[in-house]
């Protein structure tokens, strides 16, 4: 695996009884970049996100994350290793705050225990104090001072998007899995999640992988781009080589005249 390569996808295969969801994916994904993975409709994009950060095992195949063999762990040990990710569907704590969605992302640097925890002395209170620093630099960050007290439930799906992706930034990733971030979006609020994005990839030094059917967005931001069909891979290189290759085309409107 090179240093240049934060992420390495090798030969994964991802069974469902007779179903075969991914088959035989490679897939390399620079470090420091913005990279999208794209297909059709059930091509297996989301089920590729599972297999990296640890809700799937693959059938076949491993994943490489930083150099090292991160094939089957449980997602909380993939979160240790610097991998974080939204989801295409909200996973929010719709009844919590802001902060306190936010904070659930710190987890992982909670080493106190529950005794000291408890009584809130020495470690487990200088850890309570890092983490709420690092969740309102977040807040600021991502601009939601103004509802960092509000319940979840009550606030614009476009800023409760921004909220799941304060949440995973929260958990400190060198990796950060998009999955279809501006999904359900308007263009103000697309706008927006695409600043930040490109905001997080520069200032914050994280390498992006996402999933989006937006491809004004693909080809704005995305530095490479892969495609997969039927759980296959068809295509990989820079935005402009991708519009125009013929295989993607077919794949996303089908034969001539068909």
């Amino acid at each position: 695996m090179s240093p240049e390569t934060s992420l390495a996808i090798e030969a994964v295969t991802m069974r469902f009884g007779g179903v075969v969801a991914v088959s035989g994916l490679d897939l390399h994904v620079p470090r420091g970049g913005i990279s999208a993975l794209i297909g059709p409709n059930g091509a297996g994009k989301s089920t590729v996100f599972n297999c990296i950060n640890g809700i799937y095992k693959p059938t076949r195949g491993r994943v490489l994350f930083d150099g090292k063999d991160v094939t089957g762990l449980k997602p909380h040990k993939i979160a240790r290793h610097g991998i974080a990710r939204t989801f295409q569907n909200l996973a929010l704590f719709k009844n919590m705050t802001v902060l306190e969605n936010l904070l659930l992302g710190r987890n992982q640097f909670l080493t106190a225990g529950v005794v000291r925890g408890g009584v809130f002395l020495g470690r487990a209170k200088g850890e309570e104090i890092a983490n709420r620093l690092a969740v309102e630099n977040i807040i600021d960050f991502l601009e939601i001072e103004a509802v960092r007290k509000s319940i979840v439930g009550s606030l614009p799906f476009g800023v409760q998007r921004r909220v799941e992706l304060g949440r995973a930034l929260a958990a400190k990733p060198k990796l950060l899995l998009l999955d279809e971030p501006v999904s359900g979006m308007n263009s103000e609020e697309t706008e927006d999640m695409v600043r930040f994005i490109l905001d997080i990839n520069e200032d914050l030094g994280v390498t992006i992988l996402m999933v989006e059917h937006d491809m004004g967005v693909v080809m704005d931001i995305s530095d490479q781009v892969a495609v997969i069909n039927f759980g296959e891979k068809i295509a990989q290189g820079p935005p402009d080589q991708i519009a125009a290759d013929p295989e993607v085309i077919k794949a996303y409107l089908g034969e001539a005249g068909a």
